[in-house]
């Protein structure tokens, strides 16, 4: 085959979910079977290959791990974009699985478009967000009629700045756990107050999975006493209370909020 008649691989940027091989989609699943290398990040990505390996799927593909992990890049962001476009222009299908949803803080949107610099063509499968599927575990809903309305999803990796709304904007922050001091103090001195409820679900998924429950004033101390580690997902905001894990004493303070707050 003749230099110009080279076939040219496809980019298939696909969402690994928070971890768990039953949340990869049906279409995710398709693009890693077909796949002829598959470029894939440590947190939520290789704990889906295992778990498919586990069930029985074998895939084909080459596996070459990119080892990402909180705080720990080993390969630089540009790298890894050329790295892809490198495969697909030697001809091969190569998949770049991402944990979570790949343009949800994934830096998904980095990769698709160096690909397209190169005039390579990419599709997009998205992917169950940890910013959702973490707190499930524990039964906490984003949103639920009377209590919350809305939700905001922040990266915690840098320090925050002031989150508009009160307890019944229930705000998520992802890898949060560093940062957990400054993000409690600032939410904390707003409309939320120091007693709004709090949960750090660590290692959603994974073997270390445990949930910490606390408020806004007291969470970076409890989490500092368990060694509470990333990857975690922080939720703040009254939702928290409807865990059935959550304490009654949590519980009951939200309760005699809401019946103050009723009366006035």
């Amino acid at each position: 085959m003749t230099e110009t008649a080279r076939r040219e691989g496809r980019v298939t940027l696909v969402g690994a979910g928070p971890g768990d091989a039953g949340l990869l989609t049906v279409r995710g699943l398709r693009a890693l079977e077909s796949a002829d290398v598959i470029v894939a990040d440590r947190l939520g990505a290789r704990g889906v290959l295992d778990g498919l390996a586990a069930e029985g799927i074998e895939l084909r593909a080459e596996v070459i791990d990119v080892g990402k992990t909180p705080g720990h890049h080993p390969i630089p962001q540009e790298a890894i974009s050329e790295l892809l476009v490198e495969i697909a222009l030697s001809g091969r299908d190569v998949v770049r699985l991402k944990g979570g949803d790949p343009f949800v803080f994934g830096r998904g949107g980095e990769e698709l478009f160096r690909c397209r610099e190169a005039g390579l063509h990419v599709e997009v499968v998205p992917g169950v967000t940890s910013a959702s599927a973490v707190p499930a575990i524990a039964s906490i809903p984003l949103t639920h009629r009377g209590l919350a309305t809305s939700f905001t999803v922040v990266s915690g990796h840098d320090q925050i700045d002031e989150v508009g709304g009160g307890r019944d904007h229930t705000v998520v922050l992802l890898m949060g756990v560093g940062t957990l001091p400054h993000s409690a103090h600032v939410l904390g001195a707003g409309r939320r107050g120091g007693d709004c409820p709090v949960a750090i679900v660590e290692d959603g998924y994974g073997p270390r999975q445990r949930v910490t429950f606390g408020t806004l004033q007291t969470i970076a101390h409890q989490a500092a006493q368990r060694k509470v580690r990333n990857p975690a997902v922080v939720v703040i905001g009254d939702v928290v209370t409807l865990s059935p894990y959550a304490p009654s004493e949590l519980v009951d303070a939200v309760r005699r909020d809401s019946e103050r707050k009723a009366a006035l």
